[in-house]
């Protein structure tokens, strides 16, 4: 028998694995049988050319049952995508909730839903959330109630239901936690949380916010799915990132430090690009000999404003010297916002709603579009705790210059691109500065 080769003996089968991208072009690739979903993103990142800013996500989309669920970035593609039916398909996109609550525990878990398996405990203190969570040995529990989908019906049952590390249970005896009194729903172990996408007239659902479980090896028999929804999207995603939290513990941690780490680990000659961050933006004044920063909000304001007008006026001066007459506005200003990753052509409010709950409702995530109502005019849709929200950017003249503004020309630009980096920097008149760009890739 012949011996095989040293590289032969190296030789690593790979899988095919198909991923689509949000305009419906899909890209073919080879991996391993140990390579995670976050490896896989930034090989799509890499080979597509996109800005790494540990956002991307492979997202598992079941059409027929019209569930979807974002990997969690240690988990391996190829063992996920043998669970899949063959209508199933992988999809890359952007999803800025994905570790938000680790930044901000507060906005995720209500103080009413959250308490002890022990009732003569009480509830958790706030600034010990997460690390009850992330502590195997502790025993935190989500309460409230859900609508739950009856097997074979289409009718639903509002029942107090308790997540714990065990699994997720209801009380048959009105919101009695007794262990007599409960009965299990689903474990955490083999199951996987989906955010059901269909629409509640499908399943004649009692509210917008649905979501379910699914047992792992489950491919496509709709009677082993768990049916449920929430009051709002508040308790919906409390439930939703308390499942993955109890379910994975420490490992969601240290996902969420994996990026980090890398950059520390970075030698000292590389720069890696840096996304615009918040928490890395603060008001300053450069008008004496050095800089400073502008700690009262009201200076902080009135120095927002004074820089717009600014400028405005660098951008009437750049008229004068070089460009087309004031009458006949440059053509680059009007559609130079168009190459920009946030803007988003003429797409409708319904489809802008869309993408901005895909890509997680997190403060700050945006995106520009055409005004459907006046087609000189643009949207900037927002989201802001939890809510998206549409503010329409006019068209303005001056001078025979035309400019943009969302606060009635207060504060106007000369292009969107001017008005997107202001608000980037300065919240002025909107609930909270833009900070996520609500993007679409093509693979």
């Amino acid at each position: 028998m012949p011996s095989c080769s040293p590289d032969c003996c190296l030789f690593q089968a790979v899988e095919i694995v198909k991923v689509w991208s949000e305009d419906g072009a899909g890209k073919v690739v080879e991996i391993p049988a140990d390579m995670t979903a976050r490896d896989v993103c930034q090989l799509l990142v890499y080979k597509s050319h996109c800005l790494d800013d540990n956002a991307w996500t492979l997202v598992e989309h079941h059409p027929i049952q019209g569930l979807e669920r974002c990997l969690e970035d240690h988990e391996l593609v190829v063992q996920v995508q043998a669970s899949m039916s063959s209508d199933s398909k992988f999809l890359f996109r952007k999803n800025y909730a994905k570790y938000e609550f680790f930044r901000n525990p507060l906005n995720f878990f209500p103080e009413q839903m959250v308490t002890w398996c022990q009732e003569s405990d009480g509830s958790i203190p706030q600034s010990q959330l997460l690390q009850n969570f992330l502590n195997s040995s502790s025993c935190p529990e989500i309460q409230g109630y859900l609508y739950m989908k009856e097997p074979g019906r289409k009718s639903w049952k509002k029942l107090y239901m308790f997540l714990r590390r065990s699994g997720l249970y209801y009380s048959t005896k009105g919101t009695s936690k007794e262990p007599r009194h409960l009965q299990l729903l689903s474990d955490l172990e083999d199951s996987n949380i989906f955010t059901i996408i269909t629409g509640r007239k499908l399943h004649n659902a009692p509210t917008d916010f649905q979501f379910c479980i699914k047992p792992s090896k489950a491919r496509s028999d709709c009677k082993e799915l768990k049916m449920l929804c929430a009051e709002d999207e508040q308790s919906r995603t409390c439930w939703m990132t308390a499942f993955r939290l109890l379910k994975f513990g420490i490992v969601l941690y240290q996902n969420y430090n994996a990026p980090q780490q890398r950059k520390v680990n970075l030698s000292p000659l590389s720069a890696p690009v840096r996304s615009v961050s918040e928490n890395s933006l603060v008001a300053m004044d450069f008008s004496g000999r050095t800089g400073r920063i502008i700690d009262n909000p009201v200076e902080a304001q009135s120095a927002a404003v004074e820089e717009g007008q600014t400028w405005r006026k660098r951008g009437q001066r750049m008229n004068v010297l070089g460009s087309p007459s004031p009458l006949h506005p440059s053509s680059l200003s009007t559609v130079i916002h168009r190459t920009q990753v946030w803007f988003h052509g003429r797409i409708m409010r319904e489809e802008a709603h869309k993408m901005m709950i895909q890509q997680g409702q997190v403060d700050g995530l945006f995106l520009l579009r055409d005004s459907q109502s006046n087609p000189k005019a643009f949207v900037l849709t927002l989201c802001h705790h939890q809510k998206i929200k549409h503010f329409q950017i006019l068209p303005c003249e001056e001078d025979g210059q035309v400019f943009f503004s969302l606060d009635e020309a207060a504060t106007k630009f000369t292009d969107l691109i001017h008005l997107v980096e202001f608000y980037q920097l300065n919240r002025g008149v909107l609930p909270c500065k833009l900070k996520h760009p609500c993007t679409a890739v093509a693979l």
